[in-house]
């Protein structure tokens, strides 16, 4: 169960309590933050559990078919233990699924449909809201640490990438306005948050679909494009101020990507990019409908560490895609070698209903997916170790995330993340003998001591 981390203020008279399960990427999550906050505002209190709300939420994931079957057992639960579900997110979007298998759901939307799935609470558990609710201030709810947040900027997505089916679940791109997001991230950053998490379906593609429009921000007009985002971003300040960490996720290699690079050599955006290259083959690329530019890319990545030397590149693979030969294998373990990106994700390719994958012929057996998912984490593992040793008596700076209890010494040790490390999805930093003033938050400055294939083991530098 999911639940804020700020407390809500007290009410004048008690109000129905709302609990959600949020499932899926971090754009769901988001997507759960906008729903509950919006609740708030409306007078509804959060429930940490299922015994406590009057209804809950299951924010579902419909990417893949495991996705599926996993927020189909995360409904079955919430009825187990609550029995008043209602049921949101990509998933929704197979309503006579859901119904079938779980007939007493009490309503049933699809992805980011904030006003139905609010009326569908109303409907639920209704209430009559004191006199002085719209008085009172509501901050928005944040289902992440308050020293981190995900600034999502779009919706939607114009590929039509033969193993996905997003565009069916939230259509086409459609890009916030820039000036819109710039204040979202304002207030975020003025709030405590010390990292943002740019996130959409194609980060790269922001503003296509409104020809880059210009809004006007602090009296000068802004282009809706990534570059402009990233340098507004980048020069906002925390309440310290400092500027924020800017990291860019789901970057597509799109030529306008290499303006980006000098702003993290600048300092105005953390040296990192996600970028979902799926496969180097070309012939599995063209399959999977997506460009085969392997070699201008490597090309590239040399002239971007050349003009950022810190930037780390991360990137998920996908293997076993119907038609991978050997050979196709054997050329994306040789882009790897040459690519040397610093963080890799590996995926056993996955059928998904309504893809057009699925019919694609020759398709891999399940023992020779696993065989080459196994060779693929071999290889990035050590290219990954290598990466991190190579950091052993660096200064770099750490973002906190948690801070342990002192133990029978007294010393405290800390878990923290690099610039290269994104929440959840990459390596820690493992801090030992920190200051015990030391918070969730705080970036400080460590020496690395030791490295294996995915963490750094640090103390603090001074």
């Amino acid at each position: 169960m999911v639940t804020e981390t700020e407390s809500r203020p007290s009410r004048i008279a008690p109000s129905p309590k709302v609990g959600m399960v949020s499932l899926g990427c971090p754009k769901a999550l988001v997507d759960s933050e906008r729903i509950l906050t919006r609740l708030r505002a409306d007078g509804y209190a959060m429930s940490p559990d299922y015994a406590g709300a009057d209804v809950v939420l299951v924010n579902t994931c419909g990417f893949l078919d495991s996705a599926k079957e996993e927020s189909l057992e995360a409904i079955g639960e919430a009825i187990a233990e609550n029995g008043r579900v209602i049921v949101t997110g990509c998933m929704g979007e197979e309503a006579d699924t859901i119904r079938a298998r779980f007939p007493q759901v009490l309503a049933v939307t699809g992805a980011h449909q904030y006003e139905q799935v609010v009326d569908a609470v109303h409907e639920a558990a209704p209430w009559t809201r004191g006199p002085f609710v719209d008085l009172i201030p509501q901050p928005d709810v944040k289902l992440t640490p308050r020293h981190y947040s995900y600034l999502k900027i779009s919706e939607g997505c114009n590929h039509s990438c033969a193993f996905c089916i997003i565009p069916q679940l939230r259509g086409k791109l459609a890009s916030r306005r820039i000036d819109a997001v710039l204040r979202e991230a304002e207030k975020l950053v003025a709030a405590g948050t010390k990292e943002l998490l740019v996130i959409s379906q194609d980060t790269s593609a922001y503003g296509v679909d409104v020809r880059h429009e210009e809004r006007m921000w602090k009296d000068r007009p802004v282009r809706t494009h990534m570059t402009d985002l990233a340098r507004e971003l980048g020069g906002l300040r925390t309440a310290d101020g400092v500027p924020p960490w800017v990291r860019l996720h789901y970057v597509y290699p799109y030529p306008h990507v290499d303006a980006v690079i000098p702003l993290m050599a600048e300092g105005l955006v953390t040296p990192y990019l996600d970028i979902p290259f799926q496969h180097a083959s070309p012939s599995v690329l063209r399959a999977m409908k997506r460009p085969a530019n392997e070699a201008k890319v490597l090309d590239r990545l040399k002239s971007w560490r050349a003009i950022c030397p810190d930037l780390t590149v991360r990137s998920s693979f996908v293997v076993g895609f119907p038609g991978e030969t050997e050979d196709d294998f054997k050329y994306l373990l040789d882009w790897l070698e040459e690519a040397q990106l610093d963080r890799v994700g590996g995926f056993r390719f996955e059928p998904v209903e309504g893809a057009q994958a699925n019919d694609l012929p020759n398709p891999v057996p399940e023992a020779v997916k696993e065989e080459r998912y196994a060779r693929l984490m071999e290889v990035t593992e050590r290219i990954s170790a290598a990466k991190l040793a190579a950091k052993v008596g660096r200064i770099l700076p750490v973002i906190i995330d948690e801070v342990g209890e002192a133990d029978e010494d007294g010393d405290i040790g800390a878990t923290g993340r690099s610039q290269a490390d994104a929440p959840e999805i990459d390596g820690n930093v493992f801090i030992r003998d920190v200051d015990p003033g030391l918070k969730p938050g705080d970036i400080v400055e460590v020496v690395v001591e030791e490295a294996d294939a995915h963490d750094l083991y640090a103390a603090p530098s001074a």
